[in-house]
């Protein structure tokens, strides 16, 4: 019994590590994820490896191509359109539960998580067009708790798994807030306060216009239609 929970617990821990590299743009887009380097990488079995990695290919992280491997997703503009549009309707929805239903408890854990994601420091130094890993789990944590009070586990999951989605182009298009007039710390704190103050109205429409602000961003840095993330100009860095 042990070592089967030991073999879950590394397979868990694998997949984390994964997920993390993925999202911070370690590899490229349409890189292929090779099962020999990963292992040694992450000093595991190729057993265990492909076991994240499958995992992954139901979060849509990772492709997988028959007879051919793992590969990193290659994104286009007309995908994040609808993935940013679709995220807008989840959460939409998500948070005029939350406002609704949540009480005290949840609206110090928002205010605690919105804290700690102002007072961690948001760029990279000596590298300003890269977020620090520290304020992404910050952001998203913040974001995260602005819906649980909803209490729709198929609502916050599906929210998850948009949320990852849009980070990889987030992460991969590095420069793009410079090419919008927007500051994202003033945009949290609206938000935060249309929450407290149980204006689902004016939550909903903040919370639409952040994303729609960040696929607004990444367009004007340069990502088309028929250029993919991997041959954009912005690729090699951060945005969100």
């Amino acid at each position: 019994m042990s070592k089967r929970i030991d073999a879950e617990t590394l397979s868990t821990h694998v997949r984390s590590a994964l997920r993390s590299d993925i999202l911070s743009g370690k590899w490229a887009p349409g890189e292929k994820l090779q099962l020999t380097d990963l292992s040694g990488h992450y000093q595991t079995s190729s057993t265990v490896v492909r076991e994240a990695l499958t995992r992954l290919v139901g979060d849509r992280l990772v492709l997988l191509k028959a007879n051919r491997g793992f590969f990193v997703p290659v994104l286009s503009l007309a995908e994040l359109k609808d993935i940013t549009e679709l995220r807008c309707v989840n959460e939409e929805f998500g948070i005029r539960l939350a406002v609704e239903r949540g009480d005290l408890a949840w609206e110090s854990e928002l205010m605690a998580a919105h804290h700690t994601l102002e007072r961690t420091p948001y760029r990279t130094e000596g590298d300003d067009a890269q977020l620090t890993d520290d304020w992404v789990r910050a952001h998203q944590a913040f974001h995260e708790k602005l819906l649980q009070a909803c209490a729709v586990p198929t609502l916050i999951d599906l929210t998850c798994t948009l949320s990852d989605l849009t980070q990889l182009y987030n992460r991969w298009a590095g420069r793009a807030t410079r090419f919008v007039n927007r500051d994202v710390a003033q945009e949290h704190r609206e938000i935060l306060a249309a929450a407290l103050n149980r204006d689902a109205k004016e939550a909903s429409k903040l919370l639409r216009s952040h994303y729609e602000t960040t696929l607004k961003a990444i367009e004007k840095a340069g990502f088309s239609e028929d250029s993919p993330t991997s041959s954009s100009p912005a690729a090699s860095g951060s945005a969100r």
